[in-house]
């Protein structure tokens, strides 16, 4: 059929999300034309000529995504560490996604960079983000944080109406209703769940046995879980990707060439970032 190597593609690209997402996440107010990876963060001078273009200002997904490893900003007293049992297998699926990263991903993200106006591409982003508020109500209340329910539960309303369908963010003028990173993975782990051991997965990236439980509940929650057919659905997720990663741009390689061993960088930094956002 020949839906089949489409369906197969935007699987690709779909589940890829999550590798960029938890891996690659560095704040990028700025874009450049260098590409980075999600590792250690490291400071470094940019030569001019691949200076990332100025925001004016971080946008929300950005904040998110600098939270993300803000850990690495911290002084951490003690280094949290997960099993790592299948480190070959592991180190063998962090090389399949680096290669799909260089050969995929940065290609047709730069094309697309090239193409779209920011604030175009700012829109969509503040769109997904505002979908994906239901994750973010529902784990809340799970864990017992009413306050920042009400706020997300406030926000998506205010965006979805005001904002037109959460295209627009005007939300962020009222700095009580950022949004904060909530899923199941972090609800399980406040319920006592433990790591179980480290994975990273094929296409999916960096996990753990309880986030991998977790990711696959948090799709239930997720309006894309719901969009029929298949296709449309991997095609809408490809597109959130592609649209993220134009912003970031540079970033993965960046990280990848700074660290002596790549694979634990990115192993370590998921780890740590995951218990900053649980102990919050």
């Amino acid at each position: 059929m020949k839906s089949r190597p489409l369906a197969v593609v935007l699987s690709i690209v779909a589940a890829f999300c999550l590798f960029y997402g938890c891996a690659a996440a560095r704040p990028a107010g700025p874009e450049n034309t260098s590409v980075a990876a999600p590792s250690a963060p490291v400071e470094e001078t940019r030569p001019a000529e691949i200076a990332p273009e100025s925001p004016g200002g971080l946008t929300e997904e950005e904040l998110l995504l600098e939270d993300e490893l803000g850990w690495e900003n911290q002084q951490n007293e003690h280094f949290y560490s997960v099993a790592d049992p299948l480190e070959k297998f592991n180190r063998a699926m962090f090389v399949l996604n680096d290669k799909l990263y260089f050969w995929l991903m940065k290609p047709v993200a730069q094309g697309y960079r090239a193409v779209v106006p920011r604030v175009a591409r700012s829109a969509v982003m503040n769109f997904f983000l505002n979908a994906g508020a239901p994750i973010r109500i529902v784990n809340n209340i799970l864990q017992g944080k009413g306050r920042n329910a009400e706020a997300e539960w406030a926000r998506f309303l205010y965006n979805s109406t005001v904002g037109v369908l959460g295209f627009g963010n005007p939300a962020a003028a009222h700095p009580g209703l950022a949004p904060r990173e909530e899923d199941l993975g972090q609800t399980l782990a406040v319920y006592g769940i433990g790591d179980g051991f480290f994975i990273f997965w094929p296409l999916l990236g960096p996990s753990t046995l309880r986030d991998t439980v977790g990711m696959a509940g948090d799709r239930f929650l997720s309006p894309l879980g719901y969009v029929e057919p298949l296709e449309l659905s991997l095609g809408i997720s490809s597109y959130n990707v592609i649209n993220n990663l134009s912003f970031h741009i540079g970033d993965y390689e960046s990280l990848k060439d700074a660290a002596l061993d790549p694979y634990a960088s990115f192993r370590n930094a998921y780890i740590q970032s995951r218990q900053t956002k649980i102990k919050r």
